[in-house]
C-alpha cells in the first residue's frame, strides 16, 4: 500500500504494482515507450506488475484520433483486477476513460493511488477543438486532485502545475536507452544529400509538423514517423521531403544516423523523449524555447532554441556530436525506475 516501506522488497516480499493506462501497444507515443522501458526494470527489481489497458475491454476509436482506441464500461474489469491481483500500489498512468474508471473504483473502496501527468492533454485537445482549453484543464486538474501524489517529468512542469493549483507533485525523470540509441557510422541505407535535417515524431497536429515542412533548409529533409496527418503531408510535400514512415529499434537508429540536425517544432511537450533519443545518436536539437526542449537542451552546446527554427537548425550544424551524446548519457532508465519506485513507496 502507499506509504509502506520499499525495503520490503529486499526482505523477500514482492510488491505488486497495478498500472492503469489508456495508452498501450499498438499505439506509438511517449507514454507507451516509457512504460515499455520501465516495466522490465521493475520486474528486475523484484516487483510484480499488472497492466490494465484498452485491449482487455470493448473499445471505440477516439473521433479526433482514430488510431487511439478508448475503453468504456471498464469498472467491473478494474474491480476484478484489484480483487485478483491485490496490488500494494495503484498507479493511474493516463487521464482517459480507464484512468477515470480506476479513479472511481479506488475512491469508492478507499484505495489510495498515485497518478502520472505525462502530457499536456488540454493543449492537444485545444489545437483540434478550440474553446475547450479551460474546461479540459479543469477536468484534468480534478482527476489528479484525488491522487496521493502526482508524478511529473521535470521541475519546470512541477512549478507550472503548482501555480495552477496542483498539489503533492513529485519528480519522475525520464530516460533514454543509450545502448540502442547510438549512431551507426555506416547504416545500410541510401545516402542522402547533406546536410540532413530530420523530423522524428508523430505526424499529428499537436506536434506542429507543418512548420518543419515549411522551413527553407538546404540538403535533405527526412521525415521519420506516422500519424493522422501523414497522407495529407506526403501529398503536399512529398516531392521535397523523404518520408520513411514509422521505424523502431535498430532500423530507427540507422535512419537517425543519416541526420545532422533534429528539428523539433512541437510547442506542446512536457518533456520530449525524441529529443533525448536524437541527442544519444549525436544529433543536436533545434527547437522552440518551450517546456520540454528548454529542460533538456543546453543552448550552444547540444542545440539551439528559437522561434526561428531555420536559423536554429543551421546553427546546430556547427555543434559537437560528442557533446550531444554526453547530454543524453545524463539520462538513464535505471535512474527513472529508481525514482518511480521511490514515488510509489515513500
Amino acid at each position: 500500500m502507499i506509504g509502506s516501506d520499499m525495503d520490503s522488497v529486499s526482505n523477500g516480499v514482492k510488491k505488486k504494482i497495478l498500472l492503469v493506462t489508456d495508452a498501450w501497444s499498438p499505439q506509438t507515443n511517449g507514454v507507451v515507450r516509457v512504460l515499455n522501458a520501465l516495466i522490465p526494470l521493475l520486474y528486475a527489481r523484484g516487483y510484480e506488475v499488472m497492466v490494465v489497458e484498452p485491449g482487455q475491454f470493448s473499445t471505440m476509436p477516439l473521433p479526433i484520433y482514430p488510431e487511439i482506441r478508448l475503453a468504456f464500461f471498464a469498472r467491473r474489469g478494474i474491480r476484478r483486477a484489484l480483487d485478483e491481483f491485490q496490488p500494494d500500489v495503484v498507479c493511474l498512468v493516463t487521464e482517459g476513460p480507464l484512468g477515470w474508471a480506476a479513479r472511481s473504483v479506488c475512491r469508492s473502496r478507499g484505495i489510495p493511488f498515485v497518478s502520472w501527468y505525462h502530457s499536456h492533454f488540454p493543449l492537444y485537445v485545444d489545437v483540434r477543438l478550440h474553446g475547450l482549453l479551460w474546461p479540459i484543464t479543469a477536468l484534468i486538474r480534478q482527476f489528479h486532485s484525488a491522487a496521493a501524489r502526482t508524478m511529473v517529468s521535470t521541475e519546470s512542469l512541477k512549478k507550472e502545475l503548482e501555480a495552477t493549483g496542483y498539489k503533492n507533485l513529485v519528480i519522475m525523470p525520464l530516460g533514454v536507452d543509450t545502448q540502442l540509441f547510438m549512431r551507426n557510422p555506416s547504416p545500410q541505407l541510401p545516402a542522402l544529400p547533406g546536410p540532413v535535417f530530420v523530423y522524428f515524431s508523430r505526424l499529428a497536429v499537436e506536434k506542429n509538423p507543418e512548420e518543419f515542412f515549411k522551413l527553407d533548409l538546404p540538403g535533405t529533409k527526412l521525415v521519420i514517423g506516422d500519424g493522422p496527418l501523414r497522407k495529407k503531408l506526403e501529398r503536399k510535400y512529398g516531392d521535397k521531403h523523404v518520408f520513411v514512415g514509422h521505424k523502431k529499434g535498430q532500423e530507427l537508429v540507422d535512419w537517425l544516423s543519416l541526420a545532422d540536425v533534429f528539428v523539433f517544432p512541437s510547442r506542446t511537450e512536457t518533456f520530449g523523449l525524441v529529443a533525448l533519443e536524437a541527442l544519444a545518436c549525436g544529433i543536436p536539437v533545434a527547437a522552440h524555447d518551450v517546456m520540454g526542449p528548454r529542460d533538456i537542451v543546453t543552448v550552444g552546446k547540444d542545440g539551439y532554441l528559437s522561434n526561428d527554427l531555420a536559423n536554429a537548425s543551421m546553427k546546430c550544424l556547427a555543434l559537437s556530436s560528442e557533446d550531444c551524446r554526453t547530454k543524453a548519457e545524463e539520462y538513464s532508465w535505471e535512474r527513472s525506475a529508481d525514482a518511480f519506485v521511490k514515488n510509489l513507496c515513500n
